[in-house]
C-alpha cells in the first residue's frame, strides 16, 4: 500500500507525458497552486463526470490561482481521445507504470462493489506555491467533488 501524503509534506515532483506526448512537470508550476487529481481511467462514466466538472470550473479555479492536472494510468493516445470526445480543457497526464500514482498514495487496495481490489484510488492533492501539500483527499467521489473542493478552498 502506498503511503498517503499529509498536509505539509513536500509534494513529490513528477514529469509525465500529456495527451499530446509533451512532458509536463509539477516543478514547472512552482509559484502557482496546483490541484492534482488522480482518476482510474479515461472514457469511463465517473472519470468523465469528474473531468467535465473540473473543465467547467477551470476559469474559476485559474482565476483563484489554481492550475489543474489530472493523472491516470492511461497512455497519451487514450488521453487525447478522452480530451477530444469530452472537450476537456484540464491538463491530462499519463502514468502507465503508476510511479506517480504510488508516490502520491493514489494506488493501492480499495473497496469496489464490496470486494477488495488493487487499483487507482480516486484522490485529490492540493499543492501550494512552494510545492507543499495543502490538502490531501483520498477515496473521493467523482460526482460533486469539484464543488466540494471549491467550497473548501473558499473560492
Amino acid at each position: 500500500m502506498s503511503e498517503r501524503l499529509q498536509t505539509g509534506d513536500v509534494a513529490p515532483d513528477f514529469t509525465l507525458p500529456d495527451a499530446d506526448g509533451n512532458e509536463v512537470s509539477l516543478s514547472a508550476h512552482k509559484g502557482r497552486k496546483v490541484i492534482v487529481y488522480f482518476y482510474p481511467a479515461a472514457l469511463t462514466p465517473g472519470c468523465t463526470k469528474q473531468a467535465c466538472d473540473f473543465t467547467d470550473n477551470l476559469d474559476l479555479l485559474a482565476g483563484a490561482g489554481y492550475d489543474v492536472i489530472g493523472i491516470s494510468p492511461d497512455k497519451p493516445a487514450k488521453l487525447a481521445k478522452f480530451r477530444e470526445q469530452e472537450s476537456l480543457k484540464v491538463t491530462l497526464l499519463g502514468d502507465p507504470d503508476k510511479t506517480v500514482l504510488k508516490s502520491y498514495g493514489a494506488f493501492g487496495e480499495k473497496k469496489l462493489y464490496g470486494k477488495t481490489v488493487v487499483g487507482v484510488i480516486r484522490s485529490t492533492v492540493v499543492v501550494d506555491e512552494e510545492g507543499k501539500v495543502e490538502r490531501a483527499l483520498y477515496n473521493v467521489k467523482a460526482t460533486g467533488h469539484v464543488a466540494k473542493i471549491i467550497k473548501d478552498l473558499g473560492i
